[in-house]
């Protein structure tokens, strides 16, 4: 049985015209039903489906450009062709107008029929699918969507939200990680360039030779090799955003030109004479300390000011624990949802453990841990051994028993002094020297924590102080 290609509706007083299009179009594969009029032609349409629509333009009563009208507003996934005479195709114009995707003449030539109406189908078909992934990317990067409650990243989220509808250029500071191409994508989907292009540039991935070209583009015959034209991303970002990450990477030289854009919009393709003007806005991101490749002289300082309009630092997952349990439940409806997967729940031990780690690779190590654990864990629960062996190494819950203490020589107070700065010392290098969460795994207050290191002389500065072997002397 040959497979519908598409639905068409044909609507057209001409008995000879519907019949003689309905064959045509029946050879194509296509399923297709006809209306002797236009009122006939929209009570079809409310009640089916269809994925073209051909109508007389001139009919008795109700006339195509009425069956247009409905189309246009209550079915703009159904394109709409007009077929009208030769003495009205002024008309027919004026209908392409108002929303038409084309216009036949009569008599109806057969070649033409089949080009237009696969040509309209695909047009719409591709035109409906972007609108459908624009939708799935507003939701999916709208504010409602980013994850956390800590005081960290709401201050995060709050200012986003205020820069988001401008044209200011955003500098996005953070670890690897943390979450800044996401950021940059909800700047855009929460602008009123969220109907343009997006186009990211990762500036670390590109070598060195090849990024101008990537950036600006060249003309035929710039180079060796160079045998079209080919666009930049800064072209192709027109009306939209470049996001370009990583950008502490570029070499002095194209951070001069990408100087020149921010200040007047404007740049040459490479081997080109003609200046282009974009409408862009600019948004970067980098892991690295600007200020600190400034003053050794490797990033230039004017490129920086005109970069850090507004910073937005980015807290590494660390510094913001209270959000993992949120991020966990984040995470495990996204993997099983896009895997197929039951539901999972993670064990309050499991979390606990999850809550010790230091997170070098922050929310992306902890959505790629989730992911792992989704996939390997045959339970309905993920519990501690189901963790990576590095997790389940967690902070001991008893301290280490001491050593035998020599007859004659017993210091009870040196003891616990000494056993209290071994179980510091130790909470400090797990947590990487933060001490907010040094202090958590000690059931401290963080000012304790400062005290009690002021008294036992341990120094504020990682690497300073070393771990003693044993914990007595």
């Amino acid at each position: 049985m040959k497979r519908v290609k598409a639905s068409i509706l044909v609507i057209d007083d001409d008995p000879g015209i519907r019949r003689g299009l309905k064959e045509i179009l029946m050879a194509e594969g296509y399923a297709v039903i006809t209306a002797v009029d236009g009122e006939s032609g929209l009570k079809l349409l409310t009640e089916q489906t269809f994925d073209l629509t051909l109508t007389d333009l001139a009919m008795p009563g109700l006339g195509g450009l009425e069956v247009l009208k409905y189309l246009v507003h209550h079915q703009p996934e159904c394109p709409c062709i007009i077929i009208t005479g030769y003495g009205t195709i002024a008309n027919a114009v004026t209908a392409m107008r108002q929303g038409a995707y084309d216009y036949l003449a009569k008599p109806v030539d057969a070649t033409e029929l089949r080009l237009v109406v696969a040509r309209a189908l695909d047009h719409h078909r591709l035109k409906w699918e972007n609108l459908q992934l624009k939708k799935q990317l507003n939701q999916r990067y709208g504010f409602a969507n980013m994850v956390g409650q800590s005081e960290a990243i709401t201050q995060v989220f709050e200012l986003i939200r205020k820069v988001a509808d401008t044209d200011s250029t955003v500098l996005i500071l953070g670890e690897s990680g943390t979450g800044k191409e996401l950021i940059a994508h909800a700047l855009h989907y929460n602008s009123a360039r969220r109907d343009g292009p997006l186009i990211p540039v990762n500036c670390a991935a590109i070598p060195e030779e090849l990024l101008e070209s990537e950036l600006f583009g060249h003309e035929r015959g710039a180079f060796t090799h160079a045998v079209r034209t080919r666009l930049g991303r800064f072209e192709q970002a027109h009306g939209g955003t470049i996001f370009l990450d990583e950008i502490s990477e570029m070499s002095p030289n194209l951070q001069g030109k990408i100087l020149r854009v921010l200040q007047d919009h404007s740049f040459e393709r490479i081997g080109g004479v003609k200046t282009i003007q974009v409408d862009i806005r600019v948004i970067a991101a980098t892991n690295q300390d600007l200020e600190e490749l400034v003053a050794r002289g490797k990033f230039r300082e004017d490129l920086y000011y005109r970069l850090n309009v507004i910073p937005v630092k980015v807290p590494p997952l660390r510094d913001r624990l209270s959000d993992l349990p949120l991020l966990v439940q984040h995470f495990l409806a996204e993997v099983s949802r896009k895997r197929k997967k039951p539901w999972k729940r993670l064990s309050s031990a499991a979390l606990d453990l999850l809550l010790r780690h230091s997170w070098p690779g922050n929310v992306r190590e902890l959505e790629n841990l989730v992911e792992r654990l989704v996939t390997l864990t045959e339970g309905e629960v993920i519990d501690v051994a189901d963790l990576p062996e590095k997790f389940r190494q967690g902070f001991p819950a008893t301290p280490p028993a001491p050593e035998e203490i020599p007859v004659g020589s017993t210091d009870l107070n040196a003891a616990v002094q000494a056993l209290e700065r071994h179980l510091i010392l130790q909470a400090l290098q797990r947590s990487n020297w933060v001490k907010s969460r040094a202090a958590r795994l000690l059931h401290l207050n963080r000012t304790t924590l400062l005290e009690k290191m002021k008294k036992q002389n341990i120094d504020a500065a990682p690497g300073l102080t070393r771990l003693p072997d044993k914990p007595f002397g």
